[in-house]
């Protein structure tokens, strides 16, 4: 075992976490309460809403509302209703690339005016988000956790969905062993996002969870038929029709910017590759991963690197991946921290874990892959705990 490996920190893990996830929680306050009051966060200095992206939900509840819920596809009905959300013209469209289930969310909060259905959607889902990490860490250190690690603040300022999908995949991880229906279900919920779930079955296959995998279809079929029966089949031949365009603009033609695409897909087209270069980079770790995983899922190594293992995977795996995805990134880091809190962090870790922090918080000042960056030393440091140690019966 290597040095870097073998020193431990005497200082408990639990209060390390605590500490330093209280103090970027803080600073996280203090950032947006002067971005609110200056106008760049909810409203803008004349007091008009800011058209972040929560814009793209409650514009496609709106029309949903309206009866018209496929239109939530057509860029150019969906773009003039942000317009109406928000009162005023903008330049950018916050396209709607969501499967139909998600309308079925996107409309309730549709309800209410856009600035206070913004405000109780990240109100709703940090709470889920932050009861996952903690179930995951098994102590109280696990909220202030979520709630300084840096993607936190980058969801908030976007109004993204990043605290449900860090919810669903941490409780779908943190369930399956105690309560695998609950578990299926949060994996049945997730696929409002599935290139998030893409390992999941390589995973639950190579262990044997079927009730977990029973569960997951019930649940996504059940959306997907409550979704259906709600808005018609005119939604879901509209997000069919339109998901190749959307594909082609976001991945081929890159109209939201490669440089803010978080993936190795993102980082080859950033660096002048060509599309066919990227899809192979992107396939080939994506492939090299899922067997990773079902390997490491056969073996008996402790349920905590496992499931680290797999959360790191899933978002490395996915091509579709932006800084306000990479909350999941805390379900990864907390199963690592709850492995290390009987020995203490590794020399690397204590190096690598803030320097995967510091990346994190950098990426406004860089728009480059700075999240992917800080992905994988994540991946690095879980696969250093693997390798350095005899895998052991979970129970």
């Amino acid at each position: 075992m290597s040095l870097a490996l073998a020193t431990r920190m005497p200082a408990s893990v639990p209060r390390i976490v605590a500490l330093a996830g209280l103090t970027l929680a803080l600073c996280y306050v203090v950032v947006l309460g002067a971005a609110f009051i200056a106008g760049p966060w909810l409203i803008d200095a004349q007091g008009r809403p800011i058209a972040s992206d929560f814009v793209n939900v409650w514009a496609a509840g709106a029309l949903t509302l309206d009866g018209n819920a496929a239109l939530a596809y057509d860029w150019t009905a969906h773009k003039a209703a942000e317009v109406a959300a928000v009162g005023h013209g903008f330049e950018n469209y916050y396209g709607w690339h969501y499967p139909p289930t998600f309308l079925l969310v996107a409309a309730p909060l549709a309800l209410l005016p856009f600035v206070p259905a913004s405000i109780l959607w990240l109100a709703a889902t940090l709470p889920l988000y932050a009861a996952a990490i903690r179930s995951i860490l098994h102590e109280r250190a696990g909220i202030l956790l979520a709630l300084g690690f840096p993607a936190t603040l980058w969801n908030l300022a976007a109004g993204q969905n990043g605290f449900l999908t860090a919810a669903l995949v941490g409780g779908t991880l943190t369930l399956m062993e105690r309560r695998p229906a609950l578990a299926g279900i949060c994996l049945g919920l997730l696929t409002y996002k599935p290139h998030f779930g893409l390992l999941f079955p390589v995973a639950l296959i190579a262990a044997g969870q079927w009730r977990v995998i029973a569960v997951a279809a019930a649940t996504a079929l059940a959306i997907a038929a409550a979704s259906l029966l709600a808005f018609g089949g005119d939604a879901w031949a509209a997000f069919f029709h339109w998901m190749p365009a959307t594909g082609q603009a976001v991945l081929g033609e890159g109209r939201a910017e490669f440089g803010r695409l978080q993936s190795l897909f993102g980082l080859v087209r950033a660096q002048g590759g060509s599309e066919l270069l990227a899809w192979s980079v992107q396939g080939a770790a994506a492939f090299a991963l899922a067997i990773a995983v079902f390997v490491l899922w056969r073996s008996r190594a402790d349920f905590a690197l496992k499931a680290a293992a797999l959360a790191a995977a899933a978002l490395i795996a996915t091509p579709y991946l932006y800084m306000y995805d990479l909350v999941a990134l805390a379900v990864p880091v907390a199963f690592l921290l709850r492995y290390a809190m009987a020995g203490g962090l590794t020399r690397a870790e204590t190096l690598g874990l803030p320097a995967a922090v510091l990346l994190l918080l950098a990426y406004p000042y860089f728009k480059t892959q700075v999240g992917l960056a800080a992905a994988l030393i994540v991946a690095v440091l879980i696969a250093a705990r693997i390798a350095a140690i005899t895998p052991r019966k979970t129970g």
